[in-house]
């Protein structure tokens, strides 16, 4: 459940701002999200945003966001425990063992590409 508090509700939207960049095709950290945003620390609470955003509008692309090394440590927040690899996988990303193949390739980095 999405948190009430305003301060919350501006870091949600800021979070989700970031992640409906994020290019088809392509993937993006919570970390990397979280220094965009000027939180460097906070990628718990992009963590927690992604896991909630399934009720935001406009559509964010949560399925884009991995952690640090490529893992799909989201999945968990999907309808389907393969939901997330599938939605990756339409975009033309390789998933093997969870995690995306060649990263560093498809990894997006909002501070570049933004900034």
């Amino acid at each position: 459940m999405r948190p009430s508090g305003k301060k919350e509700d501006n870091i949600f939207d800021l979070v989700y701002e970031v992640a409906r960049q994020i290019p088809k095709g392509r993937v993006t950290s919570y970390g990397a999200i979280a220094k965009a945003i000027g939180s460097g620390k906070s990628a718990r609470i992009v963590g927690w945003a992604m896991s909630n955003a399934g009720t935001a509008r406009p559509k964010v692309p949560a399925h884009r966001v991995v952690n640090s090394v490529g893992l799909l440590s989201g999945k968990h927040a999907f309808k389907t425990p393969t939901q997330m690899q599938e939605l990756l996988e339409k975009e033309g990303i390789t998933i093997k063992n969870d995690k995306v193949v060649d990263f560093k390739v498809k990894f997006w980095d909002p501070l570049e590409e933004l900034f």
